[in-house]
């Protein structure tokens, strides 16, 4: 079996490290399958995947790369920092400009990526963002079947969800990281592409309650929490809808009623125009409320694991439902309990060692943050909760299972087709 996976990033997000678990449990389960990655951009996925896969970077040209519809998408997404209204006419004309703009480099772009394809000869390509389902769906070898991997809701996303409709009859089977985006999928794009439920697979032997814990006051530049103190963490790239203001307000208002510090882990990866806050701002919004040194940045920090073991509770903040929430399932694993936003997979994958509060609602979640701050027992009882739930929902063990013979069916088919 021949795989080429397609990653519109070389960084590591949730989707990126996703698909280094799932190269894990292949090599794992098949270590006579040839794999190959090819990523939109240079990056720690490249070094990270060549421990399983043949790996390199194409990268996107820059209008490709910038080119997003962050700004129209979903309605109840926090309004951005000086930016305009999500789906307002000057969005709306920023991405017909900017599509106009990536239209010729992006042809250019799928002609070198054919080439890569058709050299490389795989039984499957399995593309794993949005950018390159279209892509694939374009240039894939026609003895090739393809799988689009969704991390991501399409229907939010009207022109791309209408892009992917156009281009449905050249994907063979869809991939969805939980029960919630495979519903949102089979309601878009009906029944003609099987759509499969896979959530994402944690390694459970790195993700453990025991083992290394940062030194989160050291990173973030703060002088060390006061005895009794409980830290307090969001951990995720900057994106706009992942809930960091709301944190932050959040924050604001635990201010003098508990010895409570949050620390906002990580930083500005992708280069999609408008999607993310800076750090910067985040920073500026933190001092505007007044919260000084209860919030400490630490930028990117390599070992996660590490930096959950150092919270006493992780918080998930998101305002737009969560297509799966990777750090969940990482914090359940490490054993801290989790203040999940209820909404989708997030609210699904979530079945232990988690409180949850409204997607957006500050209040509500400075209540669930403030209740484990002074319940010790019960934290521990979530944690122990977590980690049982985690340990049964995303072992890699699981994902191989569920994954391999979609793999090989597809494939038997694709080769039938082709005869």
């Amino acid at each position: 079996m021949r795989i080429v996976f397609l990653s519109p990033s070389g960084e590591l997000g949730g989707a990126e490290t996703a698909l280094l678990d799932m190269l894990a449990s292949i090599r794992e389960a098949r270590p006579d399958w040839t794999l190959a990655v090819i990523a939109a951009s240079s990056g720690p996925l490249i070094a990270k995947a060549a421990a399983y896969a043949q790996s390199t970077a194409l990268p996107f040209p820059g209008a490709l790369a910038r080119l997003g519809e962050w700004g129209t998408g979903h309605p109840n997404a926090a309004a951005p920092l000086g930016a305009p209204a999500r789906g307002s006419a000057a969005t709306r004309f920023r991405l017909g400009l900017g599509a106009v703009t990536a239209a010729a480099p992006a042809i250019s772009y799928a002609r070198r990526l054919q080439r890569r394809l058709l050299d490389f000869q795989p039984d499957i390509v399995h593309s794993n963002g949005l950018k390159m389902h279209l892509l694939g769906a374009r240039v894939r070898p026609t003895e090739a079947g393809l799988i689009w991997h969704l991390h991501d809701y399409p229907a939010p996303r009207r022109l791309t969800a209408t892009l992917l409709a156009s281009q449905m009859h050249r994907c063979a089977a869809m991939l969805a990281n939980s029960e919630s985006v495979a519903a949102d999928a089979r309601q878009r794009f009906g029944g003609g592409v099987p759509v499969h439920a896979v959530y994402n697979a944690i390694d459970l032997d790195r993700f453990t309650p025991g083992g290394a814990v940062a030194d989160l006051d050291a990173l973030a530049g703060l002088p060390p929490l006061s005895p009794g103190g409980i830290r307090v963490g969001l951990v995720g790239t900057f994106a706009r809808w992942k809930g960091h203001t709301v944190f932050l307000d959040a924050l604001a208002r635990l201010r003098g009623q508990v010895n409570v510090r949050g620390y906002i882990v990580g930083d500005s990866i992708y280069a999609t125009d408008g999607s993310q806050y800076s750090r910067a701002q985040l920073r500026a919004r933190a001092d505007a409320s007044g919260l000084g040194d209860t919030v400490g940045f630490t930028g990117q920090v390599d070992d996660v694991s590490a930096v959950l073991r150092a919270l006493d509770i992780a918080v998930h903040a998101s305002t737009e439902p969560e297509p799966f929430g990777l750090v969940i399932a990482e914090a359940m694993a490490c054993g801290r309990p989790v203040v999940v936003s209820r909404a989708g997979g997030a609210a699904e994958i979530a079945q232990g060692g988690a409180v949850f509060h409204e997607p957006g609602n500050s209040v509500e979640l400075a209540e669930r943050v403030s209740e484990l701050a002074r319940d010790a027992a019960r934290r521990a009882a979530l944690g122990r909760e977590g980690r049982a739930a985690a340990v049964r929902l995303f072992s890699r063990a699981r994902l191989r299972e569920t994954l391999i013979p979609i793999y090989e069916t597809l494939a038997a088919t694709a080769r039938t087709n082709h005869v």
